[in-house]
């Protein structure tokens, strides 16, 4: 079975919809470690919930936080990594010795970027009147919101489309795009 960690600032909801999925099968994927930036981050307490095990990580903690993430994913022999709202950029460090996801809330390129997350992106595709918004699956490298894409589904705005309500519909459409992204990186990985 092929092993993932979680890394993760806050909530982490990508992560639960891959639990899930791995748990009902629909992907074949193991997750054996979460890492969190933020001491307080709720994904920590999903993680003792479902007995997993999570490991606070950040310059506060330690002198290099790249490393000690890079002996983690070592030792717990991660062949993937998924950033569920993960807010540090990734070290080059780790993109060349990982295979990490993150999962994007637009149809990269557009709206992608240092800066470009979660309510701000959805802020900016309302003031910009797009008719179309999306998620966006990549690969992540060393640079924000670059890396190869690996799966993109759109959605339709509403014309009286409101920030919370667009935030809403990404998330679900989220939920759905990562596992099948990941049964597709699983299908042909093998």
């Amino acid at each position: 079975m092929t092993k993932i960690a979680i890394l993760a600032s806050h909530n982490g909801s990508g992560f639960e919809a891959l639990y899930e999925a791995s748990k009902n099968n629909l992907v074949d994927l193991e997750i054996v470690l979460i890492i969190s930036n933020n001491q307080d981050a709720n994904i920590l307490a999903k993680a003792k919930a479902f007995g997993l095990e999570s490991y606070v990580v950040n310059n506060k903690l330690y002198d290099n936080s790249d490393d000690r993430i890079h002996e983690l994913l070592k030792l717990y022999q991660c062949d993937f990594v998924f950033l569920s709202g993960y807010m540090k950029k990734i070290s080059s460090t780790l993109t060349k010795n990982f295979h990490i996801i993150n999962s994007h809330p637009s149809l990269l390129p557009a709206y992608g970027g240092n800066g470009m997350y979660g309510r701000f992106v959805h802020e900016a595709v309302i003031k910009n009147k797009e008719k179309i918004s999306g998620v966006t699956i990549h690969e992540v490298n060393e640079n924000y919101d670059e890396g190869k894409i690996i799966l993109q589904k759109k959605l339709i705005l509403a014309q009286d489309e409101t920030v919370e309500n667009l935030e809403t519909k990404i998330k679900q459409l989220e939920q759905k795009v990562i596992i099948e992204a990941f049964q597709k990186l699983l299908n042909t990985s093998k």
